[in-house]
């Protein structure tokens, strides 16, 4: 298992070792004196085609997140809103399917969203803090000042991601 830095600081990719054989394959996600994070609360999201769940963030309980794609593809995309950092307000971008060899590990304090590809995706996600309904914020998923290039122009959307916030006004 290998740590791999992206642009956005202590965003990272998680490369895991994958055993093959004739049956399948066996593949690491985590261990703890890698990341040294308590996961308490995990989650699964299962999503059809052109489904975008995001821009979401807790931002009194704010949760670090691995995440894990166990069927389909996606694109993944985080935000990082600490306002202390170098990268506040950048976005970095990954596509992710049950064929990646990583997984994704995002800190406390960004925002994080999906695409889904494929037909099908199912999400796994291991969280170090309990969803907190009162500390949830989304940030709208094609806010111009953030400029992500997401794939699509009308997107399967709950009626919180909807209604989401502007950046300018986190």
């Amino acid at each position: 298992m290998k740590l791999i830095k992206t642009k956005l600081k202590d965003l990272l990719i998680l490369q895991s070792n994958i055993f093959k054989d004739s049956r399948g394959f066996f593949k690491e996600v985590e261990r703890k004196k890698i990341l040294k994070k308590r996961f308490v609360f995990d989650c699964f999201s299962f999503s059809k085609k052109n489904t975008l769940r995001g821009l979401h963030l807790q931002r009194k309980k704010s949760q670090a997140k691995l995440l894990t794609v166990v069927q389909g593809k996606i694109l993944d995309v985080v935000v990082d809103l600490r306002k202390k950092s170098k990268t506040y307000g950048k976005h970095f971008s990954i596509e992710i399917s049950q064929n990646s060899n990583f997984s994704l590990f995002i800190p406390e304090g960004f925002a994080h969203g999906f695409l889904c590809l494929t037909k099908f995706c199912a999400v796994y996600y291991k969280c170090t803090n309990y969803r907190d309904k009162e500390s949830e914020t989304t940030i709208k998923w094609n806010d111009k000042n953030l400029n992500i290039k997401w794939p699509i122009k009308k997107p399967i959307l709950s009626k919180k991601d909807k209604e989401g916030i502007k950046f300018l006004d986190f």
